[in-house]
């Protein structure tokens, strides 16, 4: 546990396989979560079974604590040497959906959308998605992709919660307001 806390490589395992007994297809995890050690968790449960799941990892902040800048944010360098990182750690040779975690207030929509054709084309990654990203991104990056025919950005993730509700204000339309007449 390389943050200190969380469940133990055997727990993870338990929950795993429950998870996968009960059905369950879908894993998605990210370079940042435990530095690296959530991906090369799920590389090892995911041994001679990996056809049966659709994997989703996600980057932008680096695997490691204090990463350097040259290998953390959007950039196409970041993004080639993370999703490099994280097909080692998860033992495959392709991410089914490949998330940008996050704006990183740098790397334009275009390099990022660019990249990501790239990674798709080479067949390293499947399916592009963006995480976290402003409504107005968002769009902006749909809209360069379909232009491009580049690989379209095929999903979307965002934090919300009863805590988090920002994007409320960004993302769904504004409540129908009462009109009174007098």
């Amino acid at each position: 546990m390389r943050w200190g806390h969380g469940a133990t490589a055997e727990e993870s395992a338990s929950i795993f396989n429950a998870y996968a007994e009960a059905g369950g297809n879908f894993i998605d995890t990210a370079d940042i979560y435990q530095f690296g050690q959530s991906e090369e968790i799920v590389g090892d449960l995911l041994a001679g079974r990996r056809e049966r799941f659709l994997l989703a990892t996600k980057y932008t902040s680096g695997a490691v604590p204090d990463a350097d800048r040259l290998i953390t944010g959007n950039s196409r360098k970041a993004m080639v040497d993370s999703l490099e990182a994280s097909l080692k750690r998860l033992k495959t040779d392709r991410i089914d959906l490949f998330w940008v975690h996050h704006p990183d207030g740098l790397t334009p929509s275009e390099e990022i959308v660019r990249g990501l054709d790239d990674l798709a084309r080479a067949g390293k990654i499947l399916y592009a998605g963006l995480s976290n990203f402003p409504a107005w991104r968002l769009s902006r990056a749909v809209t360069i992709a379909e232009f491009t025919r580049a690989v379209p950005i095929s999903a979307v993730q965002f934090e919300h919660s009863l805590v988090r509700r920002e994007p409320e204000v960004d993302l769904f339309p504004p409540p129908k307001r009462l009109v009174s007449v007098l």
